[in-house]
């Protein structure tokens, strides 16, 4: 019997973004659900229950920021692997992963996106 297909949340306003890691990670064998804006996103987090969470940074509504801190300050998706994914400078990585409110994210990507490594950082948190 296979093992049940992973889901990965993808959450970026880009619709570019959305289409292209929808593709890679479809034609790698896991199952994606689309959220536009950091609302959106919270609002398919309930509905879908992912296995790892895509999250842009600068978004309309709430922004991936506040997003990610919602993420791990609630008892139901605390451990639930989250990659940033941001054309902000690397000024940003060492940004997040210094707020001691939350902890550090699980994976950080810088766009442009390297697929591969985009691919192993997903494959890697989701096993």
């Amino acid at each position: 019997m296979s093992e049940a297909r992973k889901t990965v949340l993808i959450i970026d306003d880009e619709p570019d973004t959305c289409t292209y890691f929808s593709s890679i990670l479809q034609d790698n064998g896991y199952n994606t659900v689309i959220a536009r804006d950091g609302e959106e996103g919270l609002t398919k987090l309930k509905e879908a229950t992912p296995d790892l969470v895509t999250l842009d940074v600068s978004m309309p509504e709430k922004s991936g920021v506040r997003l990610y801190r919602d993420i791990k300050e609630s008892e139901q998706w605390a451990n639930l692997p989250v990659i940033i994914v941001t054309g902000v400078s690397d000024d940003f990585q060492k940004f997040i992963s210094t707020r001691s409110q939350v902890p550090p994210p699980e994976g950080y990507i810088p766009k442009p996106i390297d697929a591969d490594k985009f691919l192993e950082m997903v494959k890697e948190l989701t096993s």
